[in-house]
């Protein structure tokens, strides 16, 4: 069994490539920075995903579309429309039979940066006509939309004792999601489920539903 994961050199992408590896499968990694995911059944190809899909990629059961961007003057360039040409150059494979984005709670809430929240919404949209067009394969399409990760990408929050504080604090549970938690729901997601498609999955330990009624 293959998996193809965007963004594996850190984070919710390299904890997720050692998920499917620690199952026993074969994973393919893609990303611009140097692989450090050291495992035999790993191969790293170092790339943007705006220059495509490589020719050299195998045909995979799963595709987890994770690479992306937190600059505003990229994000739609690269965590849209480059994530949606990947995507659509793999969907010849034979063996496909599970996408998944990684999106963001920002895609329902509004509250980062514009282009970025733009980009992820745009994701959720791009998998929910994707699940449309490819449920008479049999091939499920879902995202993950994180709240807070504890990510080297968040490491300006995590370092500062105050900031990390007041986030944990905008949250029911009092925490941040790890990678791990991420990598666990792709896993069921795109392998265990047989009958969840073009659902967009919240995981952001109660931030969204957190309110103060007043009376």
């Amino acid at each position: 069994m293959k998996a193809i994961i965007t963004g594996t050199s850190s984070g919710i992408g390299k904890a997720a490539a050692e998920k499917f590896l620690a199952e026993g499968w074969e994973v393919w990694g893609v990303d611009t920075a140097a692989g450090t995911v050291n495992h035999p059944s790993y191969r790293h190809i170092l790339l943007d995903i705006r220059e495509g899909a490589p020719s050299d990629l195998p045909d995979a059961e799963v595709l987890i579309n994770n690479a992306g961007t937190l600059e505003e003057k990229d994000a739609i360039e690269i965590n849209l429309s480059a994530t949606i040409r990947f995507t659509e150059e793999l969907l010849g494979g034979k063996k496909l039979r599970s996408i998944l984005f990684i999106a963001s709670a920002s895609a329902r809430n509004g509250a980062e940066f514009p282009r970025y929240v733009a980009s992820k919404a745009g994701i959720v949209g791009y998998m929910k006509n994707l699940a449309l067009t490819l449920a008479p394969r049999g091939i499920l399409c879902n995202s993950i939309s994180p709240g807070g990760v504890v990510t080297p990408a968040n490491r300006h929050i995590l370092e500062r004792e105050d900031l990390y504080a007041a986030v944990k604090g905008e949250t029911l549970l009092g925490k941040w999601a790890e990678p791990e938690e991420v990598a666990d729901l792709a896993w069921y997601l795109t392998v265990v489920n047989r009958s969840i498609t073009g659902e967009d999955i919240l995981m952001d330990n109660g931030e969204m539903l957190r309110s103060n009624f007043i009376w």
